[in-house]
C-alpha cells in the first residue's frame, strides 16, 4: 500500500457558533496541501465540547453533516470529526467519516467522560468501526476513548492507524502525550491525535499538543499551543518491518477482549 498523507487540523473553536466554525474549517481545507488523502478535525469541531445538546444537536442531515460530506467531494479528500447528532430521543457525540463519493461512516463514542457529565447528556456507542483508505486500516476514537487500551487493542493487526480526535485541557496534556504513545507501541500500529487549541466557553484551556507517532513509540510530529494544518506522510514500510522483526503483537490476550 502507498504512503498515507494526513493532514492535522489543530485549531481554535468558536463556542457553540456552528456557522463561524464550518465557515473557518472551510477556509483552512482549501488551504491544505493538495496530496493529502485525509483530514481529520478536532472533537465536536462545529461547537466546542459543550453539552448543549438539546439547543445544538443535528439530524444525519443536518447543516455540517451536508457541510462535511460536501467539501469531501469538493476537494477529493476523506474528512473526518465528531459532532453532535440527535437520533430519535438520544445524543451521540458522532465521528463521521466524509468520502469523496459522498457517502459517510459514522463511530459514536463509547467512553463518555464522566468528569464533565458527558455520560448525563449523549448516549454511548457500542461497536468499533474501522474504514479503509488507500489499502490502509483505519480505527477512529474520540478523545476519553484513549484511555481504555482494551477498547484500543489491535487483535490480529485489525488496523493500521488510530487515530484520535479531543477536546483535551492543557492541564492534562501530560496524560495526552503519555497514552498516544502507549497506544501506539502496544498495538503496533500509527497513532494520531488531534486536538483543538485555544479556550472554550467554560473557561478550560487547550494547548493542542497534536502528535503522530509510528508503531515504535517515535514522535513524528508534535505542536504545542498553535493552530497548525501540517501535512504528514505515514510510511507503511515502517509498519511492516517493525511488526515482522519484532512481531509483539502474535502473542497479545485475545480471551480478554470482545469481539466487535
Amino acid at each position: 500500500m502507498p504512503n498515507l498523507n494526513v493532514t492535522l487540523c489543530q485549531a481554535p473553536l468558536s463556542w457553540e457558533a456552528v456557522d463561524a466554525n464550518l465557515a473557518h474549517f472551510d477556509q483552512c481545507i482549501d488551504t491544505i496541501d493538495a496530496t493529502s488523502h485525509l483530514v481529520i478535525l478536532p472533537e465536536m469541531f462545529s461547537t466546542g465540547f459543550s453539552m448543549n445538546a438539546a439547543d445544538l444537536a443535528e439530524t444525519m442531515d443536518g447543516k455540517a453533516v451536508s457541510w462535511i460530506c460536501k467539501k469531501a467531494v469538493e476537494r477529493n479528500v476523506v474528512i473526518t470529526g465528531s459532532i453532535m447528532i440527535r437520533e430519535k430521543q438520544n445524543y451521540y457525540n458522532r465521528l463521521l467519516w466524509a468520502r469523496p463519493d459522498g457517502s459517510v461512516a459514522v463511530y459514536d463514542k463509547k467512553h463518555l467522560f464522566r468528569y464533565a457529565g458527558e455520560e448525563k447528556v449523549y448516549t454511548a456507542g457500542s461497536r468499533r468501526v474501522t474504514v479503509e483508505l488507500n489499502g490502509w486500516k483505519i480505527r477512529p476514537f474520540i478523545c476519553y476513548d484513549l484511555r481504555f487500551p482494551i477498547w484500543i487493542r489491535n487483535l490480529n493487526l485489525s488496523y493500521d492507524l488510530a487515530f484520535f480526535v479531543a477536546n483535551w485541557p492543557a492541564k492534562r496534556a501530560a496524560h495526552w502525550r503519555a497514552l498516544l504513545r502507549a497506544r501506539a507501541i502496544e498495538n503496533q500500529a500509527f497513532i494520531i491525535g488531534v486536538n483543538r487549541v485555544g479556550v472554550d466557553g467554560n473557561g478550560f484551556d487547550y494547548s493542542g499538543n497534536s502528535m503522530v507517532i509510528d508503531p515504535t513509540g517515535k514522535i513524528l510530529f508534535e505542536d504545542q499551543g498553535h493552530a497548525c494544518y501540517p501535512c504528514i506522510s505515514l510510511d507503511p514500510d515502517i509498519l511492516k518491518q517493525y511488526r515482522e522483526q519484532f512481531p509483539a503483537w502474535m502473542d497479545s490476550d485475545e480471551d480478554l477482549l470482545k469481539p466487535g
